[in-house]
């Protein structure tokens, strides 16, 4: 699926590309990423911020759209970046790097367009501890989950339970303040990248970063709906209508709010199943 047709409220692979390397903006807009972010923060050296915002805001200005990864709100550059990014006509919207609170996403709303969406990245111990109050600040789009700085930040450790309350906190605030599932951070070795994004899919994420293209299928195929899952969706929605809605147990209704998640999702993400398919899987 063409990655334009997909929604960012639903986006599953965002990838983040180097401000200061404008040679990689048409290789990121050509990838399978359902997303694209230009990183002007820590992609970026202090002493190149200026020309890798000026190539960005070129980029976005000749009819290419992307997000823009941002400096954090308690930096120098903060100021700058919005002041100048503002009226980029292919602006999609903003990554906040470092949110801590939601006044720094109340104060960056302030000098955006109106209703231009903020991607909020938590990636230190006091943006997770404020993470509730971000969520459901007004301009608050998504919440995004940045591991490499949370992990230096806190001296947490790489083994995956290390970080399953921060992620878990993240899904609980992102869903409290209804907002769409919250975005993990990126794995960073090809090898790792299946089990990586099995493991937000299990903690309840719907989105991943990614620092390479490459990394984009595999992020889409692992967070989208697997072929089984569709077929179990219209094998159950299917008996449920045929039956007239009959509930044999407590289960049903949950089975079925999944069932038909799933089968938006599969309309979404474009994944169809032939009745061939179905046949086989006995749905």
């Amino acid at each position: 699926m063409p990655r334009h047709s997909v929604s960012p409220l639903i986006a599953r692979s965002w990838l983040l590309v180097p401000a200061s390397k404008p040679e990689l903006f048409e290789i990121a807009q050509a990838s399978d990423a359902d997303a694209i972010i230009i990183d002007i923060e820590d992609a970026v050296a202090a002493k190149d911020k200026a020309q890798a915002r000026a190539d960005t805001i070129e980029w976005l200005s000749t009819g290419h759209r992307a997000w823009v990864r941002i400096n954090d709100a308690a930096s120098e550059f903060w100021s700058t970046d919005l002041a100048e990014l503002k009226e980029a006509p292919g602006l999609e919207g903003v990554m906040l790097a470092k949110t801590e609170s939601s006044s720094h996403v109340d104060d960056t709303a302030d000098r955006l367009p109106e209703e231009m969406p903020i991607l909020a990245l938590v990636e230190t111990a006091r943006g997770l501890q404020n993470v509730a109050q971000i969520a459901s600040a007004p301009s608050t789009f998504r919440i995004a989950f940045g591991t490499g700085d949370f992990k230096r930040d806190t001296a947490t450790g790489e083994d995956p339970i290390a970080l399953a309350y921060a992620r878990s906190q993240l899904v609980i605030a992102s869903r409290a303040a209804r907002l769409p599932a919250p975005i993990d951070g990126p794995t960073l070795a090809m090898d790792a990248l299946e089990e990586g994004t099995r493991l937000a899919k299990e903690m309840g994420m719907s989105g991943k970063l990614c620092l390479t293209h490459t990394h984009a299928a595999t992020i889409n195929a692992g967070l989208a709906p697997s072929v089984e899952e569709v077929a179990w969706a219209h094998g159950f929605v299917r008996a449920f209508e045929e039956s007239g809605g009959k509930i044999t147990d407590g289960s049903d209704l949950p089975r079925l709010a999944r069932a038909q998640k799933i089968q938006a999702q599969a309309r979404d993400f474009g994944i169809e199943v032939d009745p061939a398919t179905l046949a086989e899987l006995n749905y």
